[in-house]
């Protein structure tokens, strides 16, 4: 579906709000940026970066609604045979990745978000909002009622998986062996899926 022109002067607008705040974070740091400082890198009002973006946090992290649509998949278009955990680490595992790691910059916005806070725990805050989707889709999977307790832990402990891995040098191999738990327990609750 191709956008009209107001959806693509908005996209645009979204996009350059967006670059000039990480440009301007990675050059001076989150707390050295104000809000006023980015719309004028992008050559907007503050109103207009507000329409777009609820909050400076948030121009961090633009991928929201990507990386759940990204999991929801991972649940809902796995191979068959293939089960909800293990899908759910691999997708979670390919978002966490990035989509490409040798440019320099994926590894800056990690130090950033790293060492920063406000950014830390926006990113998890943020990263935990898709738990209710994750756990609808497995529920719809699996054929459980949509407030499943066992779907919603499912999706919260694969959405917390992540945390095992932070300051260890194989954080990969880390989430994996927490999915490998996951499995196991999972595979005995309810055995498919």
């Amino acid at each position: 579906m191709t956008m009209g022109r107001r959806e693509r002067k908005k996209a645009a607008t979204r996009k350059a709000l967006a670059d000039a705040a990480l440009d301007l974070f990675l050059e001076r740091g989150y707390d050295q940026v104000s809000v006023k400082d980015i719309a004028d890198a992008a050559d907007v009002s503050t109103t207009t970066l507000f329409k777009h973006f609820p909050s400076k946090e948030a121009l961090v992290f633009d991928e929201d609604a990507e990386q759940e649509a990204a999991l929801v998949s991972a649940v809902r278009d796995r191979a068959p045979g293939r089960s909800i955990p293990a899908a759910l680490c691999e997708g979670i595992l390919h978002i966490r990745s990035g989509a490409n790691l040798e440019d320099p910059r994926i590894a800056a916005f990690r130090a950033l978000v790293e060492g920063t806070p406000v950014l830390r725990s926006y990113a998890h805050r943020m990263w935990m909002r898709h738990q209710a989707a994750v756990a609808h889709a497995i529920a719809e999977e699996i054929g459980a009622p949509d407030d499943d307790a066992a779907c919603a832990a499912l999706a919260r402990f694969a959405l917390e998986a992540p945390r095992v891995g932070e300051g260890y040098p194989d954080p990969r191999e880390r989430i994996r062996r927490a999915f490998d738990l996951l499995e196991r327990g999972w595979s005995a609750e309810h055995g498919r899926g």
